[in-house]
């Protein structure tokens, strides 16, 4: 129905009914706006006229209106400001109702509340804070690197949570796989044999958010085409001031099979560490864990300081720990979970010892029995040549024999800086190709490390 012709219909039908003066001061200046469902909305020039018009002129109106249209039409009259924010109310919720159906892969359970924070991870964390309040202005791309279970993904999923929660931002969280899955759907063909529609649906999803957290990019490793892609999407977002967030299990210079430029931009905004958990953060850890899993019975200081000191070094495994021990419990006929029921039950989880499982642990091992020192000694600060000469071993074959980090390889050498890890790299490799003494031995090491 076409609102100015039925207005203007109106306004014939009424203007012989009224003097010019009353005709000329109330209706001439007014105009339908829209019908919704059975109501008109009928746009004024002033709250005097809104007043009157209701007061005085509503029923003719009404029945005007029904004459022309035989529809029982309930009549507002609104002003041209108020026309306004009717008009921006309903542009805010088609926006709510389109970002409520595009899939922001967000796992609500994941954000900074429930994050538990120590040394280890303090720095990620207030940085991953400080981008989740300034998106796009603080750091771009934040580049978050850490071992498998450290709470990466966590982490990046709270800056997404948290930008959701308090903006209208758009935010896409990917898994680097899921990134090269709907990249490989762009050779897909339509009905009509292109893939236009494929290419438009790819670009729409990747460049059009306003935040896009992708989790281990180092799967991008040998996939050129993929590579080549990411780095386009890459650059339109940073020029856009889009927010970028990026994660990985080695930092950015350790990744050797990505392309130098992908790398370099990796390095654009601010690249942080996650390290393992100490042992007061495990603690904390753990505690946390327990109280969400609502054991029936309150678990002791000893256990948590038992778990805390034998079960490995990530997240991943002291949970798994803790449903071990709530499994145990409950089939054990939901006994008390006291400190010998922890050791009885855990003893899958420490009987290698939670060095073994972790090859520079394996590595110092070997290494410490070869030069009959103890592993503490070369974890330790401690420069006697007996010692320190080799922990250089140690630490090369780390580097030589596993993808870790120099960074990571420092933490579990006692803390050392990455540029003292480089140095004996460095070192022990010039040595070997003038020792043959020290080349035999090195090899002799590789030979009982075994494929690590």
């Amino acid at each position: 129905m076409n609102t100015d012709i039925l207005w203007s219909n109106f306004l014939s039908s009424i203007k012989d009914e009224l003097s010019s003066l009353s005709y000329d001061t109330w209706f001439s200046e007014t105009k339908l706006n829209k019908i919704i469902d059975d109501k008109a909305f009928v746009v004024v020039p002033m709250p005097i006229h809104k007043r009157h018009l209701q007061e005085n002129y509503y029923d003719l109106i009404h029945d005007r209106l029904f004459d022309i249209t035989g529809t029982d039409y309930e009549i507002e009259f609104l002003l041209e400001e108020e026309l306004k924010m009717e008009e921006e109310k309903e542009k805010i919720i088609s926006t709510k109702s389109v970002e409520k159906e595009f899939n922001s892969n967000l796992n609500k359970n994941l954000n900074f509340e429930n994050f538990v924070v120590g040394n280890s991870n303090k720095f990620a964390h207030a940085t991953a804070l400080s981008v989740a309040e300034n998106p796009g202005k603080m750091y771009n791309p934040l580049f978050i690197y850490g071992n498998s279970g450290l709470g990466k993904t966590h982490l990046m999923q709270a800056i997404g949570n948290y930008i959701v929660e308090n903006s209208n931002n758009k935010v896409l969280y990917v898994t680097c796989e899921q990134f090269k899955d709907d990249y490989i759907s762009i050779a897909k063909k339509d009905e009509d044999g292109t893939n236009f529609n494929y290419i438009d649906f790819f670009r729409e999803k990747y460049r059009s958010v306003d935040v896009l957290i992708i989790d281990d990019i180092q799967f991008l490793a040998g996939s050129n085409k993929t590579q080549h892609e990411f780095f386009n999407t890459f650059n339109t977002l940073h020029k856009d001031n889009k927010q970028i967030i990026i994660s990985s299990d080695r930092s950015p210079d350790d990744l050797k099979n990505l392309e130098d430029r992908l790398r370099t931009r990796f390095c654009w905004g601010l690249t942080v560490n996650i390290y393992p958990p100490d042992l007061e953060l495990r603690k904390e850890i753990l505690k946390k864990k327990i109280k969400t899993a609502e054991f029936p019975n309150e678990i002791g200081e000893d256990v948590i300081q038992y778990m805390a000191s034998n079960i490995g070094s990530n997240v991943r495994q002291l949970e798994g720990a803790i449903n071990r021990l709530g499994a145990y419990s409950a089939i054990m006929g939901g006994l008390p979970i006291t400190l010998d029921l922890a050791i009885d039950a855990l003893k899958d989880f420490t009987s290698k010892g939670i060095g073994e499982n972790n090859s520079i642990h394996r590595i110092q091992r070997i290494v410490s029995e070869y030069f009959q020192i103890s592993v503490d000694d070369i974890k330790s600060k401690k420069r006697s040549s007996n010692i320190a000469f080799p922990r250089q071993i140690a630490m090369y074959l780390c580097r030589a024999m596993t993808d870790e980090s120099f960074p990571k390889i420092g933490i579990e050498f006692g803390g050392k800086d990455h540029s003292t890890v480089m140095h004996s790299v460095e070192k022990i490799e010039n040595e070997i190709k003038v020792n043959k003494d020290l080349a035999n031995i090195i090899e002799k090491l590789k030979k009982d490390i075994g494929v690590v």
